[in-house]
């Protein structure tokens, strides 16, 4: 069943190109994909595939039942783009001035859509149900999957399934891993208020430009000295503001940064330790400094057995180049929380083109045959899940 589940995919590989350029030149960002939405829904339609609208915002499932009971298993692809200008001098580069799939979500639409045509026609000989989540949202938090979680995309699943396209891993090659894939990723906001002046009386000022380096150095013993260097976190500064003339001392300043985990102690640990450097920083330099801490997606969690399924399935796979295990990325991906509901396991697809960017990058590409390589082992281990 898999040889031929394969052979559908090979023969809609075309399909799946044409697919992924459209979206690609028509991007739209989160929480705003309604154009979007409304293609994959009208995909589904026209194949008379079960299909529902608006799940938790922009969100679509689509639901194919075999002829024999089985398991409900699920699969994952998101759809939304970046606010990002597409440098690309390519044929299929956005049409959209400042918005580009800089993340490779349009070719995971791209591939659940073909993957979802290939078993709606082989279902007479299928098992089971296959739920084919397409998610709104996943660059902005709260992001889309909550929110598609409250609305019950995850009714009656056994297992979910997602997989990344990865524009910096060769081309065919599966890579997972058990336990921690995708960091906690969190978001800070730190306001210094001090005193300003005139740039040739310092004496008379509380310069937030000193106290908010001073901070910054502060900031990056957390990681070094209170992390157990066992285990791994992330703590960047990403902005610093105290915009005046040359010759004014800074009356404000205002930090604002990411800081990535992959245990939630880890995280508690980070916002405790941000705040109190703060409030120690405050102290010495007799000023007031405000910390906003919002987090943000929480880690992904691969589940062992399903995980270690997923790499037995894939090495049966034929003219994949190799699976292999990885080491965690400190990016973040809201697909944690559909592994906080249900089992499953989230891997990535080396997708490298002749010129390699990387991810959210302007430049930004993956190379399209590693969306049949996705689709492949998507669709293996949804039909094996069933035995």
């Amino acid at each position: 069943m898999k040889d031929q589940l394969f052979k559908k995919l090979e023969q809609s590989y075309d399909d799946m190109v044409e697919i992924r350029r459209y979206l690609h030149m028509n991007p739209e960002v989160s929480f705003k994909e309604e154009k979007t939405a409304a293609y994959i829904a009208d995909f589904y339609k026209q194949l008379s595939i079960d299909v529902r609208t608006g799940v938790g915002g922009n969100g679509v499932v689509a639901r194919v039942k075999g002829s024999k009971p089985g398991k409900t298993v699920a699969m994952r692809a998101d759809f939304d783009a970046l606010p990002i200008q597409d440098q690309k001098d390519t044929p299929y580069a956005s049409t959209v001035p400042g918005v580009m799939h800089a993340c490779g979500h349009d070719g995971h639409t791209a591939t659940l859509l073909q993957l979802a045509k290939a078993l709606n026609e082989m279902r007479e000989d299928l098992a089971g149900e296959y739920v084919f989540i397409h998610q709104h949202a996943e660059e902005l938090a709260p992001g889309g999957a909550i929110a598609m979680i409250e609305d019950g995309c995850l009714e009656g699943v056994d297992v979910i399934f997602g997989t990344h396209l990865w524009s910096l891993y060769e081309t065919g090659i599966i890579h997972y891993a058990v336990g921690p894939v995708m960091a906690a990723a969190d978001r800070f906001l730190i306001k210094i208020q001090g005193a300003g002046g005139h740039g040739a009386s310092p004496q008379q000022t509380k310069d937030a430009v000193v106290i908010g380096s001073q901070l910054v150095m502060n900031l990056q013993q957390i990681v070094s000295r209170r992390v157990d260097p066992i285990e791994s976190a992330v703590l960047s500064v990403g902005s610093f503001v105290a915009d005046n003339a040359f010759n004014v001392i800074a009356d404000q300043a205002v930090l604002g940064g990411t800081v990535r985990t992959f245990t939630p102690e880890n995280r508690d640990l980070m916002e405790r330790e941000i705040k109190r450097v703060a409030e120690g920083t405050a102290i010495t330099n007799d000023c007031q400094i405000e910390v906003g801490y919002f987090r943000g997606y929480p880690a992904v969690i691969n589940h062992e057995k399903e995980t270690e399924f997923l790499k037995t399935v894939a090495k049966s796979i034929p003219n994949l180049k190799g699976v292999e295990e990885m080491q965690p990325q400190m990016g973040g991906e809201d697909f944690a929380y559909y592994l906080e509901k249900v089992p499953g396991t989230f891997f990535f697809t080396g997708a490298k083109p002749k010129d390699a960017f990387p991810h959210h990058h302007p430049r930004f590409d993956i190379d399209e045959e590693a969306m049949l390589a996705a689709a492949k082992t998507l669709g293996a281990a949804a039909i094996e899940y069933q035995k």
